[in-house]
């Protein structure tokens, strides 16, 4: 457990959890006390020991791959609190989601506002959420590359994705992803510069690296 972001007004904590060290991440407003808990990847008692004071509203899932689902369900189950995700991954999940999450939708908790950015590719729901600076990337983008995809025609749309969403953002932007450390946007837009100057194989897919595919 490490707090990756801590002022007056926000604080967001990162949990590393389940077999595959999956990225589960509470966000918390200073002003009110009350937090969301993206992702739910496993490790249960973990996740409530750390919300026991955090006042949980929601929980926001990235995508519906079972490293970061493996404990929504024992988790709505005793919390109580609406979940929500993208409606095109909502069939995979235990049980029917509370709220529908869309391009350009917006989720309250205190004062703070995450912007929900759909970007498929990794899967077809996959959404990011952004807080100002603060972008909480799911499987959609890490340090060095895209998230893992299963096509070239999904490598061509998690691109997409990226360039149209997430690349328009700031350079300053801190990017927070779904499994590993954090990385700085402006860092990724240049090491992408460099993937798109080069020719690639048509049927590059899977794990690709900006600097090396």
């Amino acid at each position: 457990m490490k707090d990756v972001v801590k002022d007056s007004n926000i604080r967001i904590t990162r949990l590393e959890l389940g077999p595959f060290g999956t990225n589960a991440y509470i966000v918390r407003c200073q002003t009110s006390g009350e937090s969301i808990l993206v992702d739910a990847p496993g490790d249960t008692d973990k996740i409530l020991a750390q919300l026991a004071d955090a006042s949980p509203r929601y929980i926001l899932v990235t995508h519906n791959h079972l490293d970061h689902i493996g404990a929504l369900d024992e988790l709505k189950s005793r919390l109580k609190i609406p979940v929500a995700i993208h409606p095109l991954d909502a069939a995979r999940l235990p049980a029917r989601p509370d709220i529908e999450l869309h391009d350009g939708g917006v989720i309250k908790v205190g004062r703070l506002k995450l912007k929900v950015l759909h970007t498929p590719g990794h899967t077809p729901g996959s959404v990011c959420f952004l807080l100002g600076k603060y972008l909480i990337s799911g499987d959609t983008v890490f340090p060095g590359g895209p998230g893992k995809t299963a096509t070239p025609a999904d490598l061509e749309q998690i691109v997409k994705s990226i360039e149209t969403k997430i690349f328009v953002l700031p350079d300053e932007t801190e990017v927070y992803p779904g499994h590993g450390d954090p990385t700085v946007l402006g860092k990724e837009k240049r090491e992408f510069t460099v993937f798109t100057s080069r020719p690639h194989d048509p049927g590059l897919c899977g794990d690709v690296l900006w600097l090396s595919s």
